[in-house]
């Protein structure tokens, strides 16, 4: 990857590349020297309050449960044929079963788009979902330098 050039994504690039939502990989931390837990995940962006959004699955072998507090970042990354871009987040996620049906939080959740990917090896129905988001308290975002 020599001559690996970047420059800094504008905020309004940084949005649409985020905003139809997609897939990206959620990276919780852990104890001392151990690697992160990532997971790829689906999710949904939105624009007015710059937060994502997930429908996140626990299978029962899963220990995503014992994480879910933890501090966490979140990286989308596309390759195109103009480039490369890429944004990190990083924050807490935050639960919004508890939050009331007419707050911003879930309607915003029922307004973004999060893709369903069928990656599990039982029916959906199967496995629990919980809705959560993630309101950074940093974003970054790069692409590639123009030529």
């Amino acid at each position: 990857m020599a001559g690996l050039r970047w420059v800094t994504l504008p905020d309004a690039e940084r949005d649409a590349f985020l905003e139809p939502g997609g897939t990206g990989v959620l990276s919780f931390t852990t104890e001392n020297d151990e690697p992160p837990a990532s997971l790829p995940v689906s999710y949904g962006y939105a624009t007015d309050d710059g937060a994502f959004y997930f429908r996140l699955s626990f299978p029962p072998e899963s220990n995503k449960s014992d994480r879910i507090d933890d501090p966490v970042s979140f990286v989308v990354a596309e390759e195109t044929d103009d480039g490369w871009r890429s944004v990190v987040a990083t924050g807490s996620l935050e639960e919004l079963a508890g939050h009331p049906y007419d707050s911003s939080a879930v309607q915003r959740m029922w307004a973004v788009d999060i893709p369903t990917v069928d990656i599990f090896d039982r029916p959906r129905d199967e496995i629990e979902f919980a809705d959560f988001r993630l309101i950074p308290t940093s974003v970054t975002g790069r692409k590639s330098a123009p030529e």
